[in-house]
Order: structure tokens, then sequence, then C-alpha cells
């Protein structure tokens, strides 16, 4: 007879949520028409990042959380049999395949919407039905990871080890920038696991139990949404994830912190959005080199007008 823990164990993350039904305002006028994930990052959406991420982890089932506005995440994932087939008729097979990875298998992607922008948590609440009973990720699109091996594909093995519960992705901030994330309170640690003794949503820097951030990949346990199912809201009246969480602590399934391997950009603002673009730019073998030869152009130019 298999144990109720045995059991736990034995279920895959095969599932991630991915709320996306923010307005974008730092970024207006250009999402006045256009959704925020959509804007490029280099050479390709927002959201491909975040979808080719949760791909890589083994997920197979995703879940946008959207609002009115959002139809061209829909579009973009979806099949275009013409551009396909010029592509093809042209020869531009690597701009073929780079099409086909961007195209979603037909009932990959279910989308559901948050008619009220009433939190995190909250968008996380609305796939409840979806989710069901299993454990879940989810994926803020807005922080990008550039990491060698993917960084939900690195939390996937953490929890196959730690077998249940929860899993935040965190990372070091300057205690000044508390304010501005979830941040944890630590016990003991175990390689780049840390069990999470408190969790605050962006508490006063000189009140923070920690510098440890939490960024916005998590791997969550079912209970998670029956704590979200109270609508309690917190910081700055919403229904936040990060008080769901810490409702776990101390509870039959563990919370803990991952220090991911791996360079995140804040592409939720304008200055982490530039920062991931001239990154990836380069990083990119074609274009990098002559890229990096116009910043240091640049830099030559700063230096002599000083």
């Amino acid at each position: 007879m298999v144990s109720e823990r045995e059991d736990r164990v034995s279920k895959k993350v095969s599932t991630a949520v991915f709320p996306v039904a923010g307005r974008g305002i730092r970024f207006l006028p250009a999402t006045k028409s256009i959704p925020k994930e959509m804007l490029p990052l280099f050479d390709r959406p927002l959201i491909q990042y975040g979808i080719d991420e949760a791909r890589a982890a083994g997920i197979t089932d995703f879940i946008f959380v959207t609002a009115r506005g959002k139809s061209a995440l829909e579009d973009y994932f979806d099949s275009s049999p013409s551009l396909e087939r010029t592509l093809e008729e042209s020869g531009k097979t690597e701009l073929l395949d780079e099409v086909r990875k961007a195209t979603m298998p037909s009932g990959a992607i279910s989308y559901i919407r948050q008619q009220e922008a009433l939190g995190l948590g909250h968008a996380v609440w609305c796939a409840r039905r979806l989710i069901g009973d299993e454990p879940f990720a989810v994926i803020l699109p807005d922080d990008v990871i550039a990491a060698d091996k993917p960084c939900l594909a690195q939390m996937v093995e953490a929890y196959e080890e730690c077998g249940d519960g929860c899993i935040v992705a965190t990372m070091e901030v300057p205690r000044e920038q508390t304010k501005s994330y979830g941040v944890i309170a630590t016990g003991g640690e175990r390689g780049r696991l840390v069990t999470v003794t408190g969790m605050v949503e962006k508490p006063d820097p000189a009140e923070a139990p920690s510098n440890l951030a939490v960024i916005g990949r998590y791997i969550l346990s079912p209970a998670v949404l029956r704590s979200l199912g109270k609508k309690k809201t917190g910081a700055g009246g919403e229904i936040q994830l990060t008080d769901a969480i810490a409702e776990q602590i101390g509870g039959p399934e563990p919370v803990h912190g991952f220090r991911f391997e791996g360079q995140r950009y804040d592409c939720g603002s304008k200055a982490g959005f530039l920062q991931a673009t001239v990154a990836f730019g380069l990083a990119n073998p074609e274009v990098g080199p002559r890229f990096r030869e116009y910043l240091s152009g640049l830099a030559i130019g700063r230096m002599a007008a000083e």
C-alpha cells in the first residue's frame, strides 16, 4: 500500500501557471495596444523565455491567467500555416524552425480570465480548477533568468529531492531593496536549499528578516490554493501569493527557498529590460561581436569627452 507521503513524492510537476493579466503601466505608451509580455527582448517576446524555460523543466500543461486586451498572446502561440509556407518556399529554414518553436500544440495552453486586479495571489487562485490537487509551478515572465540549466529545471530537481511542500526561488538583494520583494526568514541550509521559517511581503528594510528575496519562480503545493481561497488581503490591499505560502510554514509540508544558479533580469522595469537586452545581444554569436564593438566605442567616446 502506497503511503500519502510516497504518493506526494511520486507526483511530477507538469503544470505551470503564467500570471499575465497585468496592464504593463510602466511601459506605456508601448503597452497601450500590445501586452507587456509581447514586448521583444532581443529576438523574441518576453513570454517565450518563460515558456521555453517551463518546457525545459518538463512542463506539459500551461495556464495563462489573462485579462482583456491580451489576445495577442493567444495569436502568438497559434500556428501560422501561410507564414510557415512562405518561409519554407523561400528556403529560410532557420527562421522556419524558430517560428515552429513558438507554436504550441492544440490544448497545451489554457486561458483563464482574471476579471478583477486583486493581486498575484488572486491570479494564481483563478487557475485553481485547472490545477486540481497536484503540485504546480508559477512563472512570472517579468523575471528573465539566464542560466546554463534553466532555473525551473533546477527547482524541479530540488523538488524531487524534497518530495513535497513548496519551493521558492531566492536571491540576495541590497537590504534597502527588500521593500520591493517578498523576503524570507531562514533556518538551516542544505546545499542550495534553505529552510524557510518566515516570509513577509515588501517589508521595511529595517524590519526585513533577511536580504534573501523571493524571485518569480515557484513550485507550490495545492494547499496554497486553499489558503488563497480565503481571499485575505495583505500588502497594498491585494491578495498576496507570499502570504498564502507563509501559511504553510510549520505545517505538514515544508517550505524551502532555493538559491538558483543564473543571472536574473527584472524586465518589469525599463532599466532591467535594457540590461537584459544588452546582455542577450552581447551573448548572441551573430550580432554580439559588432554590438560589443559599438558599446566599446561609446565608452571610449564618453571617457574622451570627460
